[in-house]
């Protein structure tokens, strides 16, 4: 059977992410092959992959910081806030300066409230976003705090076409799990009165996953290899070293008395290295969360 661990993939462009996964299924000899957060199919970057008992960790992953770097395109929107899908009205960004532009980006740092994009794959009563919106049912979609902790602008770039000027703007994100960056992008350009779509995203972070550790599908294919579990543990969660009978218990997913370690999770190893389970503590006690280890 294939060990369990991590594999960070850089996606290519046109994947969704679904099709990486089934990618490295054949690769790992494994249907127990799970990915943590999607990147949507025009995205590259840092796809965080769970295999085997390394799916158990995708749930609390997908709900760190991830790190991105996009261009916007201000001038022009589009149905899906991104340049996969139909243009919509253009609109000259000529008059927007760049004052204008790293104001608007200031606005939309921080502590933010973001509407989903409509296609998008948010349930609405059971049906996925993307799904209705494309059968061109209305779609409403409710505001849900994110926080942008960095929105940074490395370039404005300028051009013009028949019906005036487009500005683009290299950007770095950094952000919680669930922002959306195409809804950046089209706030921005709403801001500014001339619309905006994303027409570049790369992620090159997920939590402490990066891209200096991300492999092709190419390079998987001549080598499969992978992050340990343990080794994935340790790199995503604050490491507790337990006794021999603390990991006897925790493997059979009894408490044992709180680290002070902070709420958690928490990577609980046995003293030959093995991680055991991942935990949370509460007043008094430590609470295993997931288990690794045969109890």
């Amino acid at each position: 059977m294939t060990n369990s661990g991590v594999v960070i993939v850089d996606k290519p462009a046109d994947w969704t992410s679904h099709d990486v996964v089934a990618r490295v299924r054949r690769l790992a000899g494994t249907r127990r092959v799970g990915h943590a957060g999607t990147l949507d199919p025009m995205a590259t970057g840092v796809l965080v992959l769970g295999i085997e008992k390394g799916t158990k960790l995708l749930g609390h992953l997908a709900l760190t910081e991830k790190e991105y770097r996009a261009t916007i395109r201000l001038g022009r929107r589009t149905n899906t806030d991104d340049a996969e899908g139909e243009p919509g009205e253009r609109i000259a960004a000529d008059h927007v300066t760049d004052a204008d532009v790293h104001a608007g980006i200031s606005a939309l740092t921080g502590v933010i409230s973001q509407v989903p994009p409509q296609v998008s794959a948010i349930k609405v009563n059971g049906r996925r976003a993307y799904r209705m919106a494309r059968a061109g049912e209305e779609v409403e979609l409710r505001a849900r705090e994110v926080t942008v902790s960095r929105f940074t602008v490395e370039e404005i770039r300028r051009t013009a076409d028949d019906a005036g000027g487009l500005v683009d703007v290299d950007a770095v994100v950094t952000c919680s799990s669930g922002t959306y960056i195409r809804a950046l992008a089209r706030d921005l350009g709403a801001a500014l009165g001339v619309g905006g779509h994303l027409t570049a995203l790369r992620r090159t972070w997920v939590g402490p996953y990066g891209l200096s550790g991300a492999r092709t599908l190419d390079q998987l294919a001549g080598e499969f290899t992978m992050l340990p579990l343990a080794e994935a543990v340790a790199a995503a969660f604050p490491r507790r070293e337990l006794s021999g009978e603390e990991a006897r218990r925790v493997a059979h997913g009894n408490r044992i008395p709180a680290a002070g370690l902070g709420p958690g999770p928490i990577g609980l190893f046995a003293p030959d290295g093995t991680v055991v389970a991942l935990a949370e503590e509460r007043p008094g006690y430590s609470k295993p969360i997931v288990v690794f280890a045969a109890a």
